[in-house]
């Protein structure tokens, strides 16, 4: 037994399989490490030295501010800030409605209509860009962030209809039955019972919303790049125009510290909910 087990523990194989798990970790995490300490230097040195990690005693903690300020990555930050709370939280309350109407009640045209959102899944995002620009310019929601909020919305709300629907599918129906049984009407069932229980599709379908809204940088271009529409800038928009500066020099310092200030949101977000993805998208998997 004793020899089995000790064979089992220098398996080549498992040797591999931790060695190839080991040069991912490093091949995620290596740029990570990099963009950090690279953006504390200075722009001859990133040329000169791109990857020697900078002096101690000459880290350019400035260029941190010169993106705050020069950048003007504050109003670009409040800007994604107010765009992707609201994507999230109105893709979250109509995708739950939604998702909660299809799987928990039977009427005509319930699984066409099911099917229609998961069509939405299927449609690749260059096809909409022309009938998406038109519209938005005939209800004058051009260069506004009312209009690309519509738009994410939109966008997100197959994908988040489709999760949503598996998990009230998956909770037990005898607690729907027992609170109207009790007294309950619909929707303080939905609201007080069934809601909180899908708690782990609510989390997951957020991270995934939050972070494709956060990092988007193609609708975006798109829908604000008319004139006046540098007050509204998100921050991959910013973050593409900010190696431009005052006589159209690059400054990669600032860009490489635009670039930390656009990453740290999302691995605080990732690192504190983590836990609640993995347990959701398992969830879903183990009851779909």
């Amino acid at each position: 037994m004793a020899a089995h087990r000790s064979h089992q523990r220098f398996s080549p194989t498992g040797a591999m399989v931790y060695a190839a798990l080991l040069g991912y970790l490093a091949m995620v995490v290596f740029p990570m490490i990099w963009l950090l300490y690279t953006s504390l230097k200075t722009d001859k040195d990133i040329f000169l030295y791109p990857f020697q990690l900078p002096a101690l005693n000459h880290l350019q903690w400035s260029n941190f501010g010169n993106a705050w300020t020069k950048g003007h990555f504050g109003d670009y930050v409040l800007n994604s800030v107010i765009l992707t709370v609201s994507t999230v939280a109105v893709t979250l309350l109509v995708a739950a409605m939604a998702a909660y109407a299809l799987a928990r009640f039977r009427f005509a045209g319930d699984r066409p209509l099911t099917w229609y959102f998961i069509a939405g899944l299927m449609v690749p995002l260059q096809l909409a860009i022309v009938p998406l620009f038109f519209q938005l310019k005939a209800f004058h929601f051009l260069n506004s962030l009312w209009g690309l909020l519509t738009v994410y919305v939109a966008l997100g709300m197959p994908f988040a209809i489709f999760v949503m629907t598996g998990f009230f599918k998956s909770l037990p129906a005898g607690l729907h039955e027992s609170a109207l049984m009790d007294g309950a009407g619909e929707m303080r069932a939905f609201w007080q019972i069934m809601l909180p229980l899908a708690r782990p599709g609510l989390i997951t379908v957020g991270i995934f919303s939050f972070l494709g809204t956060w990092n988007e940088f193609f609708m975006a271009f798109m829908f604000l790049s008319g004139q006046g529409s540098e007050r509204i800038r998100t921050l991959p928009l910013g973050l593409a125009n900010i190696t431009i500066v005052s006589q159209y020099r690059s400054d990669w310092g600032m860009a490489f510290a635009g670039l930390v200030l656009v990453m740290l949101p999302a691995l605080a977000v990732y690192a504190l909910l983590q836990q609640h993805l993995t347990k959701g998208i398992t969830l879903g998997a183990l009851k779909g």
